[in-house]
């Protein structure tokens, strides 16, 4: 059966993905279309009868690209051990014995910066290419907690003139810290300080398979080059609340078994509030790294 694409925002952002069966190896075909799906829509949704298993959902993250080092936040004095397997991005309110964290765990306060728009990964010199997040345990209907999505292409295609103009050649810098001290948290450990120095990031990237525009935009940025931070701030800002109008962002209600994927060069995402002091959330995340920082990229 071939692969199939029903899209669910608009004719070419967020699609859900049917004929395919991802818990299985796929041939090169199926892959390819994927991909080429990936290309067009930014989104992708699978729905499976039930989660991913840390092998299928690893082989699933490797057909498209080499993937990235799953960070663990510290706990407070290091202690701790990682809660699932290697590879695996731990993306829940759960401790290691599975208990709800509590409301002053350091790992839930630094996860909160989750809660803000971002691009995976924006922070590192050669920042993401895909995320692939598998749902386990997700809260009720109703209660919340379900994830934004908005498509960049479409806020570049929809500035005016003059801000393309403005913003065209900008380059930014990125940091995991800046975005966590929005939000007030700034107990940062010595490793985390110099693991996440600012990088620079075009502000506008062109996407190798659709080649389309795409503003690069993230909580992360803390400066665009050469310009006062406090104007560089109030632009950032603007150009966020322009990329996040309702039109151009897609909201997945997640189910059990969902593996939702996107491509972090052409989108921006959150998660949303729910009552993580009340219901768990397991949810798992692959990473791909892109091939090269932004400012080696064609612009």
């Amino acid at each position: 059966m071939a692969v199939t694409f029903k899209p669910l925002k608009g004719d070419d952002f967020a699609a859900e993905a049917g004929g395919v069966d991802i818990s299985h190896p796929l041939d090169a075909t199926d892959i390819a279309v994927i991909e080429k799906g990936m290309d067009k829509y930014a989104v992708l949704v699978f729905r499976n009868a039930k989660p991913l298993e840390r092998e299928a959902h690893m082989r699933f993250t490797q057909y498209f690209g080499e993937l990235e080092e799953a960070y663990q936040v510290p706990q407070a004095g290091g202690a701790g051990t990682r809660r699932l397997a290697e590879g695996l991005g731990d993306i829940s309110n759960l401790t290691q014995d599975g208990k709800l964290m509590a409301r002053d765990d350091r790992r839930r306060l630094y996860n909160l910066g989750n809660l803000l728009w971002h691009s995976d990964s924006s922070f590192k010199a050669v920042p993401a290419k895909y995320s692939m997040l598998a749902a386990h345990v997700v809260p009720p209907e109703g209660a919340g907690g379900a994830t934004q999505i908005a498509d960049m292409r479409a806020a570049w295609d929809t500035l005016d003139p003059a801000t393309q103009k403005l913003v065209r050649d900008m380059v930014t810098e990125h940091s995991l810290l800046h975005s966590r001290a929005v939000l007030g948290f700034g107990d940062f450990t010595p490793e985390e300080r110099e693991r996440y120095r600012p990088v620079q990031q075009r502000l506008v990237r062109r996407h190798p398979g659709s080649h389309r525009l795409s503003l690069f935009l993230s909580a992360h940025i803390g400066q665009i080059l050469g310009w006062p931070q406090p104007e560089a701030l109030a632009l950032i800002r603007e150009l966020t609340e322009h990329a996040t109008q309702r039109e151009r962002v897609y909201a997945h209600e997640w189910r059990v078994g969902d593996l939702l994927v996107w491509d972090n060069r052409t989108t921006m995402h959150r998660a949303t509030r729910f009552d993580d002091q009340t219901y768990p959330r397991d949810m798992r995340r692959t990473t791909l790294t892109d091939v090269a920082s932004t400012l080696e990229q064609a612009a």
